[in-house]
């Protein structure tokens, strides 16, 4: 085993070890007992602090035009937080950051942005519920060291045919910022989705069951 290797290893089996504590970082309610346990979720600053954030929808800086969060926080299942941080490493490497617009988004959230628009092209309808009410999704960009955002050809959350990963009449530099950030992802078992070059799916996400659990804001 290499050096590399063995050091994810640890790195994983770290994570395994701390998870049964994760369980108490969020306090569990009526509505999340029978969750408990199946669900493990973390805030991502516990294990890395390598991230910038800008959480989107803790402000009304966003589509909706609305506070939907309480705080701004990137709760995540510990298994994508694994495959996030190993990203971020190799993105590191190359001179960049990660930069989250929106992460782990309970039920209670998704139903509150579906009452203010509910429109499937916009918002995952909660009677199906998103890869995001799954802890598996994360809406991110890159940073340079500066923390400057990489041109990504059009802006978080734009609805337009422009954001998809098919559109080609883009410049060069935005077309290798975006491959740039699909080829890390994808090497470290996210998915792209189709239509937003911003959100990614871990691929096993969608396994997991749809949660309401949530975590106090301090």
């Amino acid at each position: 085993m290499t050096f590399e290797n063995k050091s994810f290893f640890l790195f994983v089996l770290f994570f395994t070890i701390v998870s049964c504590k994760s369980q108490v970082q969020i306090p569990i309610n009526n509505d999340n007992l029978s969750l408990v346990n199946d669900t493990t979720f973390v805030n991502l600053k516990d294990y890395s602090s390598d991230f910038v954030y800008d959480m989107k929808y803790a402000a009304e800086d966003n589509f909706l035009k609305a506070k939907v969060y309480d705080c701004a926080e990137c709760y995540l299942r510990l298994k994508t937080v694994v495959a996030l941080v190993e990203a971020n490493k190799e993105f590191i490497k190359k001179g960049y950051r990660i930069k989250l617009f929106d992460c782990y988004r309970p039920l209670d959230i998704q139903k509150r942005m579906w009452k203010i628009v509910s429109n499937p092209q916009y918002v995952a309808d909660p009677a199906k519920g998103s890869i995001h009410n799954r802890g598996g999704a994360v809406d991110i960009t890159l940073v340079d060291t500066d923390g400057n955002e990489l041109d990504m050809g059009t802006p978080f959350d734009f609805f337009g045919v422009e954001a998809s990963h098919g559109y080609d009449n883009l410049s060069q530099k935005v077309k290798d910022n975006r491959m740039l950030l699909k080829s890390v992802m994808t090497a470290v078992n996210f998915n792209s989705f189709d239509s937003e070059w911003w959100h990614y799916n871990l691929k096993s996400g969608l396994k997991d069951k749809v949660s309401n659990v949530k975590w106090d804001c301090e």
